[in-house]
């Protein structure tokens, strides 16, 4: 325990400063792994353990297409709609197959999956760290805010996520796609009564979510180290962002995320050891006070 250091940055803007901006940057990239995950949860009412491979395939994939091209932007591309058709091999093949079955079914055939996309990478990529490097376009002298550093790669990608979360956040509000996912979290049964095809709309939300996941991969890349199983420990983050906002809220994914991302960020520095247990400490918090999480919906 560090309390001094952490007081000592509460008190110096610089510091808040360059702090929260590694807190956001966190939020950010956790929030675009949580909220796939919250949407395949909330129409299909599945735990999808494979949802953190994806955001690995995303990473592995914009670093083999930044490599071939040089372009950024195509590598942002190609890991997005990459992990989108993977996702939609993974659910054509294997989800479709466990939808309203056991939990404990469910759970096993994720878990295979993870494995077996694991492996894949390791034949693919090799079982060494790679990393993919800064874009040129960010490589320039950062910013200074308040007397905080800040890269511009990271408001860039502060910039990209909160963009996908307003438009995501529109298109489920507003358009008919969006409407009927809602109409499918409550009742899939009257959905498909009324003639839509709820395999297609499931499909279809799968891949949205995993497109989401390899995009976040994608911004994550030039900034992470990429290796097999980098995606167990996100997921588990991603989990944790899903229980404080509550399962299926857009919202409360983003404010879970963020929350998460400062307490890793300030957490280290007062309780260097215990950062880790400060995440389930906020979400066993959450659970007691408000146990469908900050936006969650009580079950009728």
């Amino acid at each position: 325990m560090d309390l001094n250091a952490l007081t000592e940055c509460l008190s110096s803007t610089s510091c808040m400063v360059t702090q929260a901006t590694s807190g956001f940057i966190i939020g950010m990239l956790l929030f675009l792994v949580a909220v796939g995950l919250t949407l395949i949860f909330g129409v299909m009412k599945i735990v999808n353990f494979t949802h953190g491979a994806f955001y690995m395939i995303g990473a592995y994939l914009a670093m083999t297409v930044f490599q071939m091209t040089g372009s950024y932007t195509l590598a942002l591309l190609g890991a997005a709609v990459g992990a989108c058709l993977f996702g939609v091999v993974v659910e054509r093949c294997f989800m479709q197959r466990i939808y309203g079955g056991n939990v404990l079914m469910q759970l096993l055939v994720c878990y295979a999956l993870v494995l077996i996309l694991d492996d894949l990478v390791r034949i693919v990529w090799g079982p060494e760290f790679k990393s993919m490097g800064m874009p040129d376009a960010f490589r320039v002298p950062p910013l200074f805010i308040m007397g905080g550093v800040v890269p511009p790669f990271y408001l860039f990608l502060i910039a990209a996520a909160l963009s996908i979360a307003v438009v995501l956040g529109l298109a489920i509000a507003r358009t008919r796609f969006g409407k009927t996912i809602r109409a499918a979290a409550h009742n899939p049964a009257m959905v498909s009564v009324l003639g839509i095809n709820t395999g297609l709309l499931f499909t279809g939300v799968f891949a949205l979510g995993c497109l989401l996941a390899g995009l976040a991969g994608g911004l994550a890349a030039p900034v992470r180290s990429l290796t097999p199983g980098m995606g167990f420990s996100i997921l588990i983050e991603s989990f944790i962002v899903t229980v404080i906002g509550g399962m299926g809220s857009i919202l409360g994914a983003l404010v879970g995320a963020l929350l998460i991302g400062l307490i890793r960020t300030f957490g280290a520095l007062g309780f260097p050891l215990f950062t880790e247990a400060l995440m389930y400490l906020a979400m066993a918090i959450v659970l007691i006070v408000k146990p469908s999480g900050l936006f969650g919906r009580e079950a009728a």
